[in-house]
């Protein structure tokens, strides 16, 4: 027995849904385009200040990556931090938007890439 068709008043709300969900799309994405300039700023310097001061964390006081994740400041919850012990650096990220290493340096400490002395 074939299966009828879903009830008009059901595609209907389906339809507003689709609608609704295409509004809010545009409404994001039309926020993003005119604050663009501000992310893109904000996740720069989120992402430079995390990987310097992670890095000084893990490599200058020797405590664990993990732990140091709890120094992030309120509202950079979005940064994620990535270790590589074997050129002590430490790589943040703000999704889409920036990235930054810092390595430590034997008398300078922790410096952000790229370092030229």
């Amino acid at each position: 027995m074939a299966k009828s068709p879903a009830p008009a008043g059901r595609r209907a709300r389906r339809r507003w849904g689709l609608w609704v969900l295409a509004i809010i799309a545009a409404l994001v994405g039309g926020a993003a385009l005119a604050f663009r300039t501000e992310i893109a700023g904000y996740g720069s310097v989120s992402a430079a200040y995390s990987a310097r001061v992670a890095c000084s964390c893990r490599f200058v006081a020797g405590r664990p990556l993990e732990d140091c994740k709890k120094d992030k400041l309120a509202g950079m919850e979005a940064v994620t931090l990535v270790e590589d012990g074997e050129s002590k650096s430490v790589t943040a990220r703000f999704p889409l938007v920036a990235s930054a290493t810092a390595t430590y340096r034997e008398g300078y400490g922790c410096v952000l890439e790229p370092y030229e002395s």
